[in-house]
């Protein structure tokens, strides 16, 4: 049944390296922007504010197929935005990395909104009154404690995340997902075994990574 696995054609190993190497870097910038976009949400001024709430609202609402084809269409084919790439393979991997930050950024933004909301509001105000700008009371004082409380929801966002790099098959990045689409294709007569390589391929991604970050949670929560 799983003879196709022995003949050498499919490289599946290598399209789960893709898979990973999309999660890991979307990942990192998703945490990062995500940061930034909680920090306008909360911030004083009315502007970033609103940039933060609108920009939340409109890319966590929009699907994420549209964002990656936007990517492809837009950027690349129409403004000529390559992202450093100089190969069709290398320019496709860098635009499905910016479309799931600027999708996957979102829910970590709102992820730790929800951890600054239980920071108490006192510690923020002692600190104003010690003469601390914003930028120093948000980085100093609320995201510590704000990053121990959302480790939990956080891993839910990577996992999903994990999951969502399936979409970038749509602009031909060499992931997981395009492979079983090829695979599908070629071993008709082994389809419930394509699945099973698959889904016990993502079960093997997602699973530890929960279970870890399930376990980093319990260890740093806030007593309070």
């Amino acid at each position: 049944m799983f003879d196709f696995l022995d003949s050498g054609q499919y490289d599946v190993l290598g399209a789960f390296w893709v898979t990973v190497q999309l999660t890991l870097y979307s990942a990192a910038g998703s945490l990062i922007w995500g940061t930034a976009l909680a920090g306008m949400r909360v911030s004083p001024v009315p502007l970033l504010r609103g940039f933060g709430t609108a920009y939340v609202n409109l890319v966590r609402n929009t699907p994420l197929t549209l964002l990656i084809i936007g990517c492809s269409l837009g950027l690349n084919q129409t403004l000529g935005i390559a992202l450093g790439g100089e190969t069709f393979k290398e320019i496709g991997f860098r635009l499905a990395v910016l479309g799931l930050i600027a999708y996957t950024g979102t829910f970590v933004c709102e992820a730790l909104r929800s951890g600054i909301n239980t920071v108490p509001v006192g510690q923020a105000e002692a600190a104003r009154a010690l003469g601390l700008s914003f930028f120093q009371v948000l980085t100093l004082i609320v995201l510590p404690q704000a990053f121990r409380a959302v480790v939990a929801p956080l891993a839910n966002v990577l996992i999903a995340l994990t999951k969502n790099t399936t979409v970038a098959a749509t602009i031909g990045v060499a992931e997981a997902a395009l492979l079983m689409k090829e695979m599908l294709e070629n071993e008709a007569q082994a389809v419930f075994a394509v699945f099973a390589v698959f889904a016990l391929g993502f079960v093997l991604l997602t699973l530890p990574t929960g279970l870890l970050l399930g376990w980093v949670a319990k260890r740093v929560a806030v007593k309070r």
